[in-house]
């Protein structure tokens, strides 16, 4: 029997290993552009400000983020915070390896440059070559490689746990 504390230790390491990736989330030391699309746009330079409604699309090398809506947040040294909100809003990424994709959604997606932090909060999920792991607010340090998770409320079709699911390694491994 796993001891109450390393039940949840060991599914935060397999999902860090499933997260691990040195170029995980946007990043301001790519040589890489962002790229955004949307059907409408308002910038604001007083705070800083660019506002993306419809269909908006968030690029950067091999990285996408798809969403309804999307706000980014710049500051004197570039941008700061990107939040994306959707039904669900889609986030994609290459694993470490190249031999899968990363794909994870949830209702609000947010990546932060000065915390280094990219976070999935209502109905997040995160999948990699069929194994899951769903919770209500997943963060994720993209320096670290950390992952801390919550299950939040038990209403509706949540649970109120962390959930995951691990594929078996397949006998050729």
């Amino acid at each position: 029997m796993i001891p109450s504390g390393n039940r949840l230790f060991l599914p935060l390491i397999l999902v860090a290993t499933v997260l691990a990736n040195p170029a995980a989330a946007f990043t301001l030391d790519s040589d890489e552009p962002i790229k955004v699309s949307a059907n409408s746009a308002r910038l604001d330079d007083s705070p800083g400000t660019a506002i993306y409604t419809g269909a908006v699309e968030l690029v950067q090398g091999e990285v996408k983020l798809d969403a309804e809506r999307v706000v980014l947040y710049r500051s004197p040294q570039g941008l700061s915070r990107i939040e994306a909100s959707g039904s669900p809003a889609v986030y994609r990424q290459p694993s470490q390896d190249q031999t899968a994709v990363i794909n994870a959604e949830a209702r609000n997606i947010t990546w932060s440059a000065k915390d280094n932090q990219l976070t999935f909060e209502r109905e997040a999920l995160i999948e990699q070559g069929g194994s899951t792991f769903r919770g209500d607010i997943i963060h994720y340090d993209t320096v670290n490689r950390v992952v801390t998770a919550e299950g939040g409320d038990s209403g509706g079709t949540n649970s109120g746990r962390v959930e995951m699911v691990i594929q078996p390694r397949s006998s050729g491994q």
